[in-house]
């Protein structure tokens, strides 16, 4: 097993991404077989409700989280909610789930569009730099 620090968490929805603030997060590759992973949120109670729908629902979510260092691209998951517990207040969140594949050539296909809206080469270089963090949709070429 390997264990990282979480740095930050973005819920997926159809209407975009949601930040959840952490007080503390741990992500941890089980390396077994099915390639799954543990992630563990410790939040605050204000954030909590969104956690318990899914955990009572069973729906299977995606999210992208940054693990390490704060320039890390994040890495895309599909996860469930497992367990909940609050403690002194605040509520850790269990989650598994494992790694989305990533889309092969994301990069080049973020540039081809990028380049077609004719950006100076500053824009072009914060726009595919954010691109590159965020990971937006994009549209088909």
């Amino acid at each position: 097993m390997k264990t990282f620090k979480m740095l930050s968490f973005d819920l997926i929805k159809e209407d975009g991404k949601q930040q959840l603030p952490l007080i503390d997060g741990i992500v941890i590759n089980q390396e077994n077989s099915r390639k799954s992973w543990i992630l563990e949120l410790f939040i605050s109670k204000e954030h909590i409700s969104t956690f318990q729908q899914l955990h009572t629902s069973g729906e299977v979510f995606d999210a992208h989280v940054v693990i390490s260092f704060p320039d890390n691209e994040p890495a895309p998951f599909s996860l469930v909610v497992s367990e909940i517990r609050e403690i002194q207040g605040h509520y850790s969140v269990l989650l598994k789930g494992t790694v989305k594949q990533l889309r092969k050539k994301y990069a080049e296909q973020l540039l081809k569009l990028l380049l077609e809206e004719n950006l100076s080469k500053e824009e072009l270089l914060a726009r595919f730099e954010q691109g590159m963090k965020e990971r937006p949709k994009l549209r088909e070429i």
